[in-house]
């Protein structure tokens, strides 16, 4: 059976649907950013994440080429995130998805390296006749964050997000959202394939403790 993250990292893609406090280690990632309304038919975003898969599956399906990773195992592509801000914005202004900046990210396993990741953006650049150039391979290490399972459409997310800020007040914590700390979504769901009152997607915002 292929290696599944999800399976293997519950506690980081699928929390509860109540808030609760974890430390996420370091990873690699596939990465790619730019800005404008993710919503956009044809838009920026839309366009980044075609990048973003042909790469991450170059990666999947490269035991069936000659290049051989070191340590490979087959494996389910992790689900899509992404990291979001506003200029001059504290947190997230949902009506206002035009002035979004993004990060899209796909966790990489472990044994995947620089070298296999250098390889698959020539391989699939030439392969789907596509400059892949623009996505990157992005080490992070989040640290301690809040997170909840949010069930419902994007723009609901406030609510859940409410959830989030009520629980550190009472637990001693607040947001430590900056320009390098972000407010950050993992999609459990296809909105193509699932009503929106149904999608699961994992808020996360990092924090610190709260010095009186």
């Amino acid at each position: 059976m292929p290696f599944d993250l999800k399976k293997e990292y519950k506690e980081y893609y699928l929390p509860k649907k109540k808030p609760e406090i974890v430390t996420i280690p370091k990873a690699n990632f596939l990465a790619i950013q730019g800005e404008g309304n993710p919503n956009e038919e044809g838009g920026a975003y839309q366009q980044a994440l075609n990048l973003l898969y042909a790469v991450a599956y170059t990666l999947k399906m490269s035991y069936k080429t000659d290049y051989q990773i070191d340590g490979f195992v087959q494996y389910v592509v992790p689900p899509l995130e992404g990291f979001w801000w506003q200029e001059n914005v504290k947190g997230v202004d949902y009506s206002n998805k035009e002035s979004f900046h993004w990060i899209s990210v796909i966790r990489l396993p472990d044994f995947i390296s620089k070298q296999d990741f250098d390889w698959a953006i020539e391989t699939a650049s030439k392969k789907k006749k596509l400059d892949c150039s623009s996505v990157q391979f992005l080490t992070l290490e989040e640290g301690l964050c809040v997170q909840i399972m949010h069930i419902g459409s994007f723009d609901e997310e406030p609510a859940s997000v409410a959830l989030m800020d009520a629980y550190l007040a009472e637990n001693g914590y607040e947001n430590d959202l900056s320009d390098t700390r972000m407010h950050h979504e993992i999609y459990l769901s296809d909105p193509r394939r699932c009503a929106p009152e149904k999608q699961k997607t994992v808020i996360r915002h990092p924090i610190r403790k709260k010095f009186a």
